[in-house]
């Protein structure tokens, strides 16, 4: 009896700790009803240009009555050179006057736009500007007293904290999608200007530009993009922090366009083995692999080997804190730099420039002449003359081959162009050969290559004496 008793008692508690955790679960009905009006579904019509190939077919001569020539003709003659394709996004208004915050991918090469409101009327919207860096747009339409959401604050958001969305996936108009928040400051490949809100709110084509929403019911951010191995929803969605995207609207309504601040370096992550390499206790902050001829950070004192930790009074942890710290930072502003030079701290004082367009130069290497060197299991030759022209380098040498050994492990490969070791220049295979020769044993150091066009620290430890000579 008294073993039942027990039973029904944890039973009965088990129930009261399920009652007690469904009470604290979010009810997003209000947060959906107070904002769905402003959340709005966006259509666009866009030029889909046909492509020739480069050598037509000629039809083959067929006889008149062949099933086929109607077909070749219809294929080679009647295909339209251009066709109209319809796509669908969302968006969501910022003011009562008619602004509307989207994606830039959702309204690029558009030469329509149609904004439909929740109470079924549809408006042409015109571009006030779109910012490809961000993919944020700001569109216009012609209205008044249209509803308008609550702009929140993405710093204040925790991860772990509920979230929720409203867009218009697959064209399903009011969709609402919740979840939480996965990571904040999340770094993505070729989107360097945003610090990205990672969530798992299910998130699929037509959600891009429509509102994130906090349980208070302001946006925190531009739903983007999503990772996806399919096409479809993988859990892994992020959003533009809302601050970044009305920081760009404001720029686009006032200019057109969005100015940016500009360092001018080409920066790494710094691993467990530059950090040793550098005299650093962990690894942190940005590492300096090039300076941009002519930049700001060409003007200041800043140098290639500089491990920037803190920027304007900000620390970074790792690379990708410090793209959109800069791009935020206003024009003609000075900043100091916190950097760590040779083990120790420095400040570099640095004038914000204004990013200019994207570099599409490219450099290659050609055939090396010279005398060649094996050393720490690799081989390199000297540059001519014209080589060092064509990739921009005053001095250094490049690699021919790279076998077993530390420069295998280091992450050196062929065609790379060694530029330093441990902060000294290579200016030729002598001088490369005689850097070598003084390298410490079981101590990273640092070696600046040239790969493609783009400079880059890797840490080079020499085990032996031995692995020198190889």
């Amino acid at each position: 009896m008294k073993t039942f008793a027990r039973f029904v008692g944890l039973l009965l508690l088990i129930s009261m700790n399920i009652g007690a955790g469904a009470e604290t679960l979010p009810n997003f009905k209000d947060l959906v009803g107070a904002n769905s009006p402003a959340v709005v579904n966006i259509s666009t019509t866009q030029v889909i240009k046909r492509r020739v190939p480069p050598h037509q077919f000629d039809i083959p001569d067929l006889p008149e009555d062949s099933p086929f020539r109607d077909f070749f003709r219809r294929f080679f003659e009647d295909m339209p050179e251009e066709r109209d394709s319809r796509s669908l996004g969302s968006g969501f208004v910022i003011s009562r006057d008619g602004y509307i915050l989207t994606s830039a991918h959702v309204i690029a090469d558009a030469k329509e736009i149609t904004v439909r409101l929740s109470d079924r009327r549809e408006l042409e919207a015109k571009v006030v500007g779109a910012d490809r860096r961000s993919d944020v747009a700001l569109l216009k339409v012609e209205a008044t007293d249209l509803p308008m959401v609550k702009i929140g604050d993405p710093e204040k958001l925790s991860v772990g904290e509920w979230v929720l969305a409203i867009g218009s996936p697959f064209g399903f108009e009011s969709t609402a999608t919740a979840g939480i928040v996965s990571a904040k400051g999340r770094a993505l490949p070729n989107e360097n200007y945003v610090p990205f809100i990672q969530t798992d709110v299910a998130i699929n084509p037509g959600n891009s530009g429509g509102p994130l929403f906090n349980l208070d019911g302001e946006v925190v951010g531009v739903n983007a993009q999503i990772y996806s191995r399919t096409g479809g929803f993988m859990g892994l969605s992020f959003a533009v922090p809302i601050d970044i995207a009305v920081q760009v609207a404001e720029q686009l309504k006032a200019h057109g366009k969005v100015s940016r601040g500009w360092l001018g370096v080409l920066i790494q992550n710094v691993t467990r083995e530059l950090a040793e390499s550098f005299g650093m206790e962990k690894p942190m902050g940005a590492l300096v692999s090039e300076i941009m001829p002519d930049s700001p950070a060409a003007k200041s004192a800043l140098k290639p080997g500089d491990v920037i930790v803190s920027f304007d009074g900000k620390s970074l942890e790792k690379m990708s804190d410090l793209p959109p710290l800069v791009g935020v930072t206003p024009v003609g502003k000075t900043v100091d730099l916190e950097v760590v030079r040779d083990g120790k701290t420095e400040i570099v004082e640095v004038l914000i420039g204004e990013l200019p367009g994207e570099d599409t130069a490219e450099a290659g290497a050609g055939k090396p002449e010279g005398d060649d060197r094996r050393l720490l299991g690799m081989t390199v030759k000297q540059l001519d003359a014209e080589q060092r022209k064509t990739l921009e380098v005053d001095g250094g040498v490049l690699v021919e081959e790279v076998t077993q050994g530390p420069a295998s492990r280091a992450g050196i490969q062929e065609g790379d162009v060694i530029l330093q070791i441990q902060g000294k220049p290579v200016n030729d295979v002598e001088t490369f050969e005689k850097l070598v020769g003084e390298l410490p044993e079981d101590k990273s150091v640092p070696v600046l290559i040239k790969r493609e066009k783009r400079s880059l620290f890797l840490a080079l430890r020499s085990d032996d004496a031995q692995s020198k000579d190889q």
